[in-house]
């Protein structure tokens, strides 16, 4: 096979080494199956039956190839998911991996022939910048990103910052769960003192009485609605492709409502990072049921397509629970050699990374950690 310029050897057995390790596994076990574009710009695949432009209707979208109106995509991987620390709206960057999660979810989308009108993402950077590399990878810089508070990840309170093994340790699993994944039982508060209290961070000096203490799912939506109804809503009604990259809770928050999930089943449904998934909107914005007439066997909740297939995203969520619950592994999940392993072959997939990356969207390692030791210690920094 020729893979963006190379030829690519056992790619069977990398494929499984990959489903079994990582967060981005659909994207390597699509482009094994779909070569990527090569370096020399190949255009997107257009329907020899279709006209971007038609004479005999009024332009709404970009979108003229596939019938998706829809999509959602978790951010790549940040330092803290890397450590499996409580994250919230603490600011930690993408790691070199996370940008290779997020180049690869480009990719996907390029292949897929899906085109966006417009971009929405929250104010942390690991979302941004997973924005802005999904774009570069689908060539479509040029749309309009729009920013908003709403769509940060819920607020973790007391806990952000804390290991997450540790703390089921200390809490156990049913508790732990309950406070990550279930309707209405926020963490214990943060207070104005904690190291990582948002209300030090520039961004947020004029919503300072906006700020969670703490935040359950039920929180987080009733914020992430407001977004919905006045910002995605208005423009899914215009005929407009939406794309939403952002967190795990907000985005659960937002299909839950889509997809009219019961809130006591909520607490079963989680997302991976980087793996694009779609959905075609009838008139009144209700998901149209897949092919098949079944929901997605990843989630079972789900009418929305996981671009790629199902199987693969359900191992890489029963590696995301093992890294939390599973307190008899002590490895680490999200580093090691495979994890190694897979990195080099997305690094050989895709090329080296393209200069214009490094300087729109990239920060030096140096200065990740730096802002990550000094972000919320006070005026002084």
């Amino acid at each position: 096979m020729i893979l963006a310029g190379r030829r690519l050897g056992s790619a069977p057995s990398l494929n499984r080494l990959a489903v079994q390790h990582c967060s981005a596994v659909l994207p390597l076990h699509y482009v094994y199956h779909n070569p990527l574009p090569t370096s020399s710009g190949a255009s997107r695949p257009i329907s020899s039956s279709s006209k971007l432009f038609s004479d005999d209707k009024p332009f709404t979208s970009l979108n003229q190839n596939t019938p998706f109106t829809l999509c959602f995509l978790r951010h790549g991987q940040s330092t803290w998911n890397r450590d499996n620390r409580f994250i919230g709206w603490t600011d930690t960057p993408l790691t070199a991996d996370g940008v290779l999660e997020a180049r690869v979810a480009g990719q996907i989308l390029y292949k897929s022939g899906l085109m966006f009108d417009e971009a929405h993402t929250s104010l942390l950077r690991r979302s941004i910048r997973t924005t802005n590399l999904v774009l570069m990878e689908t060539r479509q810089e040029y749309i309009q990103v729009n920013k908003s508070w709403r769509l940060n990840e819920r607020h973790y309170g007391s806990l952000v910052g804390q290991n997450k093994k540790e703390v089921v340790e200390q809490f156990g699993p049913e508790k732990v769960k309950s406070w990550r994944r279930s309707w209405d039982d926020p963490p214990p508060p943060m207070e104005s003192d904690h190291p990582y209290w948002p209300g030090k961070d520039m961004r947020y000096r004029n919503m300072l009485e906006k700020i969670p203490l703490a935040e359950s799912l039920k929180d987080t939506r009733a914020r992430t609605a407001v977004f919905w109804d006045e910002t995605v809503v208005p423009s899914l009604k215009e005929g407009k492709t939406i794309l939403i990259v952002g967190h795990e809770n907000n985005l659960r928050s937002m299909i839950m409502r889509l997809e009219n999930i019961d809130p006591k089943d909520v607490i079963n449904l989680s997302l991976p990072r980087a793996v694009p998934l779609a959905y075609k909107l009838d008139a009144d914005l209700k998901p149209i049921p897949r092919p098949d007439g079944k929901l997605d066997e990843a989630t079972g909740f789900l009418n929305g397509v996981w671009l790629g297939g199902d199987d693969a995203v359900k191992k890489v969520l029963e590696r995301d629970h093992k890294q939390v619950y599973d307190t008899s592994i002590t490895e680490n999940l999200e580093t090691g050699g495979k994890w190694t392993t897979w990195r080099n072959w997305m690094e050989f997939a895709i090329g080296e990374t393209d200069p214009n990356q490094s300087a729109n969207s990239a920060h030096s390692e140096e200065d990740d950690q730096i802002n990550d030791e000094t972000r919320g210690k006070g005026a002084d920094h």
